[in-house]
């Protein structure tokens, strides 16, 4: 992080100088030294501002080091296809609660792993959690009846996994940007541990009713 921040400041400063240089060239009318300061501007500005991106991407997502424990999910059953699922996320912050409809739930998620030079600069892969969603187990219900979904995290102002999305060839370092996902069956007092892996999301059942629910549901 500390390296993405004063990347920022260099990038940032060699822009503010090749401007000002720009400038006096253009003053003194020399045009080819002007041109150059205006070319090294444009350069020293792409830069910085890929790496303000990261930055800001770095503060709103989470590192991916080994398997790390995202939370746990609890559901009590309100009305049959109907659960409160309560997320409780290992950041300690404050309990979500969402109604969801459906015999499943499913939670997503975007990772970002980079390749050199970033990797270089000891860069991890890093992921944020996108949403929770109810799901029927058949598709003549996905197609017919209400579904439920819900974001789990708020858009942010530069974001490295959109802008990846949008302009691939552009951003460099990027090894991959993907969506993963996990799905397991609902049941009431089933309570489910969510894990980030470096393959994608894992969830486990975390007591007795979840482990019948999984049993219940493979048959």
């Amino acid at each position: 992080m500390s390296i993405l921040l004063t990347a920022s400041i260099v990038f940032v400063g060699l822009a503010l100088y090749f401007v000002v240089s720009m400038m006096r060239h253009v003053r003194r009318r020399r045009p080819v030294r002007a041109t150059r300061s205006l070319a090294a501007c444009t350069a020293s500005g792409c830069a910085a501002g890929a790496s303000i991106m990261l930055a800001f991407s770095y503060f709103g997502y989470s590192q991916l080091v080994d398997e790390q424990l995202i939370g746990r999910i609890q559901f009590t059953q309100s009305q049959p296809e109907q659960y409160l699922a309560r997320l409780m996320l290992a950041t300690g912050e404050q309990d979500r609660m969402f109604e969801l409809l459906g015999d499943e739930w499913q939670i997503d998620a975007r990772v970002v792993t980079w390749k050199p030079p970033m990797t270089m600069l000891g860069l991890d892969p890093i992921y944020q959690l996108d949403r929770l969603s109810g799901r029927y187990t058949g598709v003549e219900e996905e197609l017919s009846k209400q579904r439920t979904v819900y974001a789990l995290s708020d858009p942010l102002p530069l974001d490295v996994w959109q802008f990846a999305r949008k302009y691939p060839k552009i951003l460099p370092g990027i090894d991959a940007h993907y969506g993963t996902a996990t799905y397991l069956p609902m049941a009431d007092g089933a309570i489910f541990e969510v894990t980030m892996t470096r393959t994608g999301l894992v969830a486990r059942p975390a007591n007795e009713a979840a482990r019948e629910a999984i049993g219940e549901w493979r048959q």
